[in-house]
């Protein structure tokens, strides 16, 4: 007992806003390193491995796809296994080894194929395993590093005692979001035009050596984070509630308020909620002296659990319709490379200076960091508490602008093509048109507000809906929304690809950007869109009230004073 108070002491002596700037920079930097190479990866497929343009995209899909999906299984490694620390620490050395393979194919000649004499060369096996070893190491890399960052950052100033504890942290979502949006930023602006200005040997370099500042500044503040351990229950908790609810499946649910529910002494949770009832039969007492022992603990954990185990499992299942309605925006969110594509045959010279097309994706971040700024600072301060917009139609009007956003850049890319016809660009793909880039901004600006009300109202609400010791499972359900937003990109492009060519026909998706259609396909992700919407309007009403779920900390708090309390009453008698 004296150990695990010494143990509260120490832990409450670390952690705090002092920990903040050591842990968000390691992500800063590792998205500064890394967002500037997603965005010219595009140019350096084409450039140096000579692929076809609707070819790079998928292989940027892919890629992107894997570095958002295996989130979700770091998460899980992290909240029953590892700890946040261990996997944000891995995720960071890994992701390092990756951006020096990366760069190790710019330095040495032979990794790339040659083009002396056109065609081009197609890259070799080898060459491609080079490449392709560098991509999938930085997406384990980044997969530990997202999956754990936000609630690890999360775990150093979270304080349920205090009652300005949720104020604090849904401005504290807002800002790391400002934080990773600047960063962006950066990264797309300066590191970016760096890239193309000095080439692929300086550009990776310097990628690779902000990722090793970044680590350096994550590991020197080991000592000082606070670690929560991971519930290794957790895991083997789920697989228990659906086995008890299988072998309950026969039994009938009893009243509301009846008193045949499981749960542990100074639970907060007493009885189950009505969603998913068929989930409820997990927590039915059939027997109490065949089910129980003498200490009211199961006697047989996969055939009876508590309440709270029933409730954790609900919580995952309740949330995923409205988790799906985020795959379609984030498909439409990251076409950036076509609009890199487009960047290109446009005028770039904006205040006498030319542009990189890669440059102009940097305006859905200042969208999204000025969103943010202009919501947490003046708008909520000035609104009364109940006119604050709710996760859920932040959520919901971040869908509604990912439609316009989708129009707009069908308008756009429509005029853009007239141009080109118009000026004799039909079968010259990278002739510049007599229209300025600047014609791209707006749809940029859209998305990022889009991005800046979707993505963080989702955030939100998964760590709100889940409790404490399943935060990273709660926040990397976002990025997984990106993994499979980017993989069912990768679907619809070889889908539009291959099945608009048939009959001889161009493809809709054309490596002249001038006898395609891309403005065809814009106009199909914005129907994609308007059926999303409708989804999420009609997901969102049956998931009614978030308020459901009151008690996931006070739960935890409530048996930590009880085994305070408990404590103190064996040294009193001690005592006496």
């Amino acid at each position: 007992m004296e150990q695990n108070n010494g143990t509260e002491l120490v832990e409450r002596k670390k952690g705090g806003y002092r920990t903040l700037p050591l842990i968000i920079a390691n992500e800063t930097f590792e998205k500064i390193a890394v967002v500037a190479l997603r965005v010219n990866m595009i140019l350096y497929l084409l450039q140096e491995y000579h692929f076809e343009p609707a070819t790079a995209a998928i292989v940027i899909f892919l890629w992107s796809a894997f570095t958002n999906l295996l989130p979700i299984f770091c998460a899980l490694l992290s909240d029953c296994w590892l700890g946040r620390f261990s996997v944000v620490a891995l995720g960071t050395i890994i992701h390092l080894v990756g951006l020096v393979v990366l760069w190790l194919t710019a330095i040495i000649r032979h990794a790339r194929p040659q083009c002396d004499i056109e065609p081009c060369a197609n890259p070799t096996g080898s060459q491609l395993l080079i490449l392709f070893s560098s991509l999938i190491l930085m997406a384990l890399g980044a997969a530990g590093i997202r999956s754990c960052t936000l609630a690890f950052t999360a775990d150093q100033i979270n304080d349920p005692e205090n009652s300005q504890n949720e104020t604090t942290m849904k401005s504290f979502f807002n800002w790391y979001y400002v934080s990773v949006g600047l960063s962006v930023t950066i990264s797309m602006t300066l590191i970016v035009y760096v890239q193309v200005a000095t080439g692929w040997i300086v550009g990776f370099g310097i990628s690779t050596g902000l990722m090793s500042f970044s680590a350096i500044l994550f590991f020197l503040g080991s000592s000082i984070y606070i670690k929560v351990k991971p519930n290794k229950t957790l895991f083997t908790g789920f697989a228990q509630v659906i086995a008890a609810a299988w072998k309950n499946r026969h039994l009938p649910l009893p009243p509301k308020n009846s008193d045949i529910w499981y749960f542990h002494n100074g639970s907060n949770f007493v009885q189950p909620t009505d969603k998913v009832r068929f989930l409820n039969k997990a927590c039915m007492i059939k027997n109490k002296e065949k089910d129980l022992d003498c200490d009211g603990m199961a006697i047989e954990p996969w055939s009876v659990c508590t309440v709270r185990q029933v409730e954790e499992l609900k919580a995952i299942i309740k949330v995923l319709p409205i988790w799906s309605t985020g795959i379609i925006i984030a498909t439409t969110i990251s076409q950036q490379s076509f609009s890199v594509i487009q960047a290109e045959t446009m005028n770039r010279v904006v205040l006498n200076r030319d542009i990189p097309p890669t440059n102009f994706t940097a305006f859905i971040f200042v969208t999204l960091t000025l969103w943010v700024i202009l919501y947490d600072r003046i708008l909520v301060p000035l609104l009364p508490k109940e006119r604050v917009l709710t996760e859920k139609q932040r959520m919901g009007i971040g869908l509604v602008i990912s439609c316009l956003a989708s129009i707009v850049a069908t308008l756009v890319e429509k005029k853009r093509r007239n141009e080109a016809i118009e000026e004799g660009f039909m079968d010259n793909p990278k002739g510049v048109v007599n229209m300025t880039a600047m014609w791209l901004v707006p749809q940029f600006c859209l998305c990022g507000l889009a991005q800046g009300l979707n993505f963080i109202g989702q955030l939100e609400f998964y760590y709100s809906q889940f409790p404490k010791t399943m935060s990273s499972v709660a926040v990397s359900l976002c990025t997984l929304g990106l993994g499979v937003g980017n993989l069912v990109g990768s679907l619809i492009v070889k889908a539009v690809k291959d099945g608009t060519k048939k009959g001889g026909k161009d493809s809709w998706l054309a490596s002249n950007i001038n006898r395609g259609h891309y403005d065809y396909y814009y106009g199909l992700l914005f129907i994609l869109n308007l059926a999303n919407l409708l989804c999420f309007c009609i997901w969102s009403r049956a998931y009614g009230s978030t308020q459901d779920i009151k008690y996931w900390e006070e739960d935890i708090h409530t048996k930590f004073i009880s085994n305070k309390n408990t404590n103190a009453k064996y040294r009193n008698r001690q005592n006496i």
